[in-house]
């Protein structure tokens, strides 16, 4: 007999049944509680709430364990690349030899533009946050291609996936860029995908510029961690923009907006913002670690400890030695990194943080890295955009293919009672 739940609501008992993942996580199924009782749930922030079933993530925030389609991040960070990983995800599959190099040769034919888009990224002043302009930029390529806007997955969805995959980059140097008032560079084909991202970013037209191959495996790593991560703020709303059968397109830029808050994809941001501050007050992190322990101060170190991974974020000891990597190659002589190697340090040792499980995450070494490459602050989160962009597309499909019904939560009403409409000239 299959396990349920039992639940006695005004005197009358009900059974519902519960699911059970191939992971071994179990859940109640209420999707028929309102039509048998009336009754409803509340879960702010949906933090016991599982919207869906999904194939692509495993997460284990007490194990510290994060699985793609059921292969480890420390193994796929290891062994494969961006390209290969992001295929995984949407597809199902580590692609063949003939399935990669058909993906990525079809990924370096669209990588650029349509120039009547860069008219519309032209109108934007040189001040625009890049997130704002990427997530806008993203919504018109829907304009573009307006057999996208099928309410059935239309037939032509992979190159609608492929076009997202090889533009991303593109517009996002092309933010850079705009923000430094230097001329635009195009996708030069002949590189791999992190590497022409880092000439489009880098590269200016009165020098060569050589990619660092250290700096290109560090991005590769990068990319492939913030690739996916089960159903987070941006995740979900993807999902849930999509479940009105919004396209490709609109349904990413959708998530990109998410990403853009401070609580989710800003993160890294708020880790140098923090380091620049301990500077600016002298730069004594010792200061800094004792109001960080002081339960009285408000202080709180930024990039520390994580909200689902509960003992250590297994990302960020991958992520810790591309980091080391890149800034010994790099021989940068930056105080406020100096600072940041001083905070980890104290975090790894500490007592105090140790047994709170207060460790770095892969937000305090992403920021760190970026900064190491010059990538400005309001550049970090399109970072983590373009990192994230396959994970949101698996999501996307998954979701289509799957025809879920529409996404509509509901609410309990705590608002005025029934009231009769007051003329103005008695108010």
């Amino acid at each position: 007999m299959a396990e349920t739940a039992k639940l006695i609501i005004d005197g009358k008992e009900l059974e519902f049944p519960i699911i059970e993942g191939t992971e071994n996580e179990k859940a109640i199924d209420i999707s028929k509680l309102r039509a048998e009782t009336g009754y409803i749930t509340i879960d702010p922030g949906y933090k016991n709430t599982g919207s869906t079933q999904s194939a692509i993530t495993y997460l284990d925030g007490e194990e510290g364990i994060l699985r793609y389609r059921g292969y480890s991040i420390e193994e796929l960070a290891d062994k494969a690349d961006f390209l290969g990983v992001s295929y995984l995800l949407i597809y199902g599959e580590l692609p063949t030899e003939e399935q990669y190099d058909d993906f990525v040769g079809k990924i370096t034919t669209h990588t650029m533009v349509n120039e009547d888009v860069r008219k519309i990224f032209d109108g934007f002043p040189v001040n625009a946050h890049p997130m704002g302009v990427m997530s806008s930029l993203v919504s018109a390529m829907s304009g573009f291609y307006p057999d996208s806007y099928n309410d059935k997955m239309p037939d032509n969805t992979d190159t609608h996936i492929i076009r997202l995959l090889a533009k991303l980059p593109t517009i996002a140097a092309w933010c850079l860029k705009n923000s430094k008032g230097h001329p635009l560079n195009y996708p030069k084909n002949k590189l791999d995908y992190c590497s022409n991202l880092l000439q489009m970013m880098f590269a200016m037209p009165v020098e060569d510029y050589e990619v660092n191959p250290v700096v290109a495996k560090a991005l590769n790593k990068l990319l492939i961690l913030h690739a996916e991560h089960e159903q987070n703020c941006s995740t979900s709303t993807v999902r849930l923009v999509g479940s009105s059968k919004a396209n490709i397109y609109s349904s990413i830029s959708a998530g990109i907006s998410a990403l853009w808050g401070p609580l989710h994809g800003g993160a890294n941001q708020e880790v140098i913002e923090m380091l620049e501050e301990i500077k600016a007050d002298g730069g004594d992190s010792q200061k800094y670690i004792d109001k960080a322990k002081d339960k009285n101060d408000p202080f709180r170190l930024m990039g520390f400890g994580h909200r689902v991974y509960k003992n250590f974020d297994p990302r960020a000891k991958i992520i810790k030695v591309a980091c080391d990597e890149v800034l010994e190659a790099l021989g940068i002589d930056d105080p406020v990194l100096d600072i940041a190697r001083q905070l980890e340090e104290a975090a790894l040792k500490d007592e105090y943080f140790v047994k709170r499980n207060l460790y770095p995450n892969v937000d305090f070494y992403s920021g760190i890295i970026y900064r190491a490459l010059g990538i400005p602050v309001n550049m970090f989160t399109v970072m983590f955009a373009i990192g994230r962009l396959p994970g949101w597309i698996a999501q996307w499909k998954e979701l289509r293919e799957n025809n879920e019904p529409i996404g509509r939560p509901r609410q309990i009403y705590t608002g005025a009672t029934a009231r009769e409409f007051v003329p103005i000239e008695k108010r």
